[in-house]
């Protein structure tokens, strides 16, 4: 691609880690670079940035061909990744390095940004005013090499981050969840979306994990969330992998499945909300008599010897 096609957006919103996924696979975009700009310290740190004495925000830089996604749209996207009717920070994350802020790089994207705020701020979506600022861009200094794609080092943190520090909750219920099953069609086969989608059911003894021996961890096939262990995998004789336990207890949750003129538990996988399968109350009872038993499909095995590599390396004590 030539060079001189490419532009660059800026935009603060909060804690970088949550800002880089939504844009980086978009087509036409050519690099996500998490760092700190709009303040006077040069080459700042991330400790130096976080004690607020620098007067930077925590921004991603992305380099772009608007002739494939206009600018337009990456402001529109930033809109739904973003609180922007809150001053002093985003969820959890508290602080004026925290505030949002959409730099601009030319007098076009000025015009574009604050159009697209006037817009939104007419729209009603927010009952408090639009306090994010549109500004000059200014120097941007990359931040340290483990704060850059965070999303894929460290998958199992970053989803728990973006849970727990409000953020998740915050985007579902103000632009509602998220869960294009356009895209999910095209990520997954046939049997995994049937599985997970639509609650359906694969053939016993005929799928990947039944008699599965190796060590390692179970995840879910859309989110990558952990899900089960190896450990805790026996042979029900049922056809399909069982588990006595999951790996968290509030990683699956559970409904109450009458379908097919049966009462069950069903059991979805929390983040996804994936369907796995169904929980029943005839496991092994030196072991809590409950027996996860799961579908193939809707899972991933990650071997033990790949957990670190794939994000996963908090979990290792489970091999203890």
């Amino acid at each position: 691609m030539s060079q001189e096609k490419l532009e660059k957006a800026t935009f603060a919103g909060g804690c970088f880690w949550c800002m880089v996924e939504p844009f980086d696979a978009r087509p036409g975009i050519e690099s996500v670079i998490s760092g700190y700009t709009g303040g006077h310290k040069e080459n700042p740190t991330y400790e130096e940035v976080c004690s607020e004495t620098t007067g930077h925000f925590e921004a991603v830089q992305i380099t772009f061909n608007p002739d494939i996604f206009p600018y337009k749209d990456l402001v529109e996207i930033y809109w739904t990744l973003i609180d922007p009717t809150d001053p002093g920070g985003q969820f959890n994350d508290r602080g004026d390095s925290y505030r949002t802020a959409i730099f601009y790089h030319n007098e076009e994207q000025k015009s574009i940004a604050e159009q697209s705020k006037r817009e939104l701020e007419k729209s009603g979506k927010f009952s408090k005013p639009i306090v994010t600022e549109i500004l000059p861009a200014s120097t941007f200094y990359p931040a340290e090499d483990y704060h850059q794609d965070y999303y894929q080092k460290n998958p199992l943190h970053y989803k728990m981050y973006k849970k727990g520090s409000g953020r998740q909750d915050f985007i579902e219920q103000t632009w509602g969840k998220q869960k294009n099953l356009d895209e999910l069609k095209r990520q997954l086969n046939s049997i995994q979306y049937q599985v997970t989608q639509e609650n359906g059911t694969e053939v016993p003894f005929q799928n990947e994990y039944w008699d599965h021996e190796e060590e390692g961890i179970y995840v879910d096939i859309v989110s990558g969330e952990p899900l089960f262990s190896s450990r805790d995998k026996y042979d029900a004789g049922c056809g399909w992998p069982s588990f006595t336990k999951p790996i968290y207890d509030k990683q699956v949750k559970e409904n109450l499945d009458t379908s097919h003129g049966m009462r069950r538990m069903e059991v979805r996988s929390n983040y996804a909300d994936s369907h796995l399968g169904h929980v029943f109350e005839d496991g092994p009872t030196d072991k809590g008599g409950l027996r996860y038993c799961m579908n193939s499909a809707a899972m991933k095995f990650i071997p033990k010897d790949k957990m670190e590599e794939k994000g996963y390396g908090k979990l290792l004590y489970l091999f203890e």
